[in-house]
């Protein structure tokens, strides 16, 4: 089930939004500093791009310099990321058959959001990464 989903995803919604994704990646990497910011775009990216069968997990290791980049990273980059999770899923919810994956954008919204802190890993695992 979860491969019929993501191929429908990938098809009305997920490769726009990886799109999104790897063009703010590609942008934050131009500096030097914006590396790291560029690298969770892309790993956001690739979540967005197939997202049935993963789930997000809080990292219990992360420190004060991951709230610091989730503070910029929602300036630079998450505000406009989410807006898109946000129309896309409305769009998708008006029909009965897109509304799971409206529900799978709204998912999203909070990774992309604040990333930092956080760990993609796969639905039958989500303790595993730990």
């Amino acid at each position: 089930m979860n491969t019929i989903l993501n191929v429908i995803w990938l098809v009305l919604c997920g490769f726009w939004m990886f799109l999104g994704y790897l063009l703010a990646g590609v942008l934050l990497c131009i500096t030097i500093i914006g590396i790291p910011f560029g690298v969770a775009a892309f790993r956001i990216g690739v979540y967005a791009l197939w997202p049935f069968g993963y789930t997000v997990v809080d990292r219990t290791d992360a420190g004060s310099p991951s709230c610091v980049g989730n503070v910029l990273w929602l300036v630079l980059a998450g505000w406009w990321l989410a807006l898109g999770h946000i129309t896309t899923g409305i769009a998708l919810c008006i029909t009965i058959i897109g509304i799971p994956l409206g529900i799978a954008n709204f998912k999203l919204i909070p990774v992309s959001l604040l990333p930092f802190g956080k760990e993609i890993v796969r639905t039958d695992q989500p303790f595993a990464a730990r």
